[in-house]
């Protein structure tokens, strides 16, 4: 299922709690505002976590820059993701 960022009312929910829980700031390198183009990263994959795609703990803010770097490697982040989250509980 592809995401239809423009229309779906209940996926820009999801990714405006996080944004605000996360106070719009990259949890991996701390940068905010509109030039760290920030994005929402699912923990666990939108492809096999269908359960979890809407879940706010399921979900971290990260720069463009950041998110671009773990592309491939998400699996490893999952914890370390995770942690943040704890912590910022």
């Amino acid at each position: 299922m592809r995401r239809d960022y423009n229309n779906d009312i209940v996926y820009k929910r999801f990714r405006q709690t996080v944004l605000k829980r996360d106070k719009f700031t990259c949890q991996m390198c701390e940068a905010k505002g509109k030039r760290a183009r920030l994005q929402v990263h699912h923990i666990y994959k939108w492809a096999s976590a269908s359960s979890l795609r809407y879940d706010e703990q399921n979900g971290i803010t990260l720069c463009r820059t950041c998110h671009k770097s773990i592309t491939g490697k998400e699996d490893h982040y999952i914890s370390y993701f995770l942690s943040i989250l704890d912590k910022n509980a």
